[in-house]
């Protein structure tokens, strides 16, 4: 028996050594297919439709067309463009929810998705258990502009002047419900001052009523006001991020209310259902787009923040949308048209 004992020994550490190895084996593998969704590395098989919630033209379709071409030209699959436009997104997003969860629907969001639970009594779709977010892409800077000759240069001096002069002054937006309204709202509650809402269709009348002086404020995404601004025919009063949009030093809102942040998100949802390591695939390749020079470039001239989180990361954070959005329309009264 004494014998044997090397021959058994050896055995034994030769086992052992396997299952280690084993073990390692497994781990590594496991660890991999966390990171990277194997089953969906062959998708799309076949063309992917996106759906735009938004009219055509807009700057926010510029930036849904780009995404889709760079997607086209790394997938090597046609994205094609569907726009459902109208009822402040629901139309587009109800159109995602009632689509086959397959990856092959995907549609593009901004904020009004976080807004509309509370904003309308009776959606067609659940903004929670009939969508699967993807990603939330970027945020866009919100910016508070006035004509030139405005008895106010800063937003310290707009809050005194609305104070000392109840309801005289008026704000514009392109439309009620808008994060830009919403926003507003959220800032005359928080600095306790009045200021008239005046929703238009879209931005183009709200920006017309102002340059003509029928309009005291707009509050609107600084894309959309920068043409009226480099021209000299606005001004930037304040923008509501949490940091100031580069290449210019316009003050924040938070240097007058601190820890006030409000921005216009954009992201992608599919329907539920769809299988995560498609979700995963699809918001993978969207980090990847959004990281290219052209992306880069309009992220400036967008005054855009590139984020391209993750979906869990986007979920939490429509959840956190949905609650403080919620208290701004109750609070404030807010209806749909």
């Amino acid at each position: 028996m004494s014998a044997l004992r090397p021959f058994i020994t050896l055995r034994i550490g030769l086992f052992l050594m396997m299952s280690a190895s084993l073990f390692i084996f497994a781990s590594n593998t496991k660890a991999a297919s966390a990171t990277t969704p194997s089953a969906a590395l062959d998708f799309p098989k076949g063309p992917v439709k996106m759906i735009i919630p938004f009219p055509p033209g807009g700057p926010t379709d510029t930036l849904g067309r780009l995404i889709a071409l760079k997607l086209q030209e790394m997938w090597g699959q046609p994205v094609i463009i569907d726009y459902k436009a109208g009822a402040g997104t629901v139309i587009g997003v109800d159109y995602v929810a009632k689509s086959a969860p397959d990856g092959y629907t995907i549609g593009m969001i901004n904020s009004a998705f976080a807004v509309n639970p509370s904003l309308y009594k009776n959606l067609p779709y659940d903004s929670v258990k009939d969508i699967e977010p993807i990603s939330l892409i970027a945020n866009l800077q919100l910016a508070i502009v006035a004509q030139p000759n405005a008895p106010f240069d800063t937003l310290a001096e707009m809050i005194a002047y609305a104070k000392k002069n109840p309801d005289k002054l008026s704000y514009g937006t392109p439309g009620t419900g808008s994060t830009t309204h919403l926003g507003t709202e959220l800032l005359k509650k928080s600095a306790n001052f009045q200021i008239t809402h005046i929703p238009y269709k879209g931005s183009a009348q709200a920006h017309g009523e102002l340059l003509g002086g029928r309009l005291d404020v707009v509050v609107d995404p600084f894309l959309s006001v920068s043409p009226y601004v480099k021209a000299g025919k606005m001004k930037v009063i304040a923008t509501m991020g949490d940091k100031k949009i580069k290449g210019f030093n316009y003050p924040l809102v938070q240097e007058v209310i601190p820890g006030f942040n409000v921005n216009a998100l954009l992201g992608f949802i599919a329907p539920k259902g769809t299988p995560a390591p498609v979700v995963l695939k699809i918001q993978m390749d969207l980090a990847k787009v959004m990281n290219l020079p052209d992306l880069q470039k309009r992220s400036d001239e967008f005054a855009m923040d590139i984020v391209a989180s993750k979906p869990e990361e986007f979920e939490a954070f429509l959840l956190s949308e949905m609650k403080k959005w919620s208290r701004v329309v109750s609070d404030s009264k807010i209806t749909a048209d």
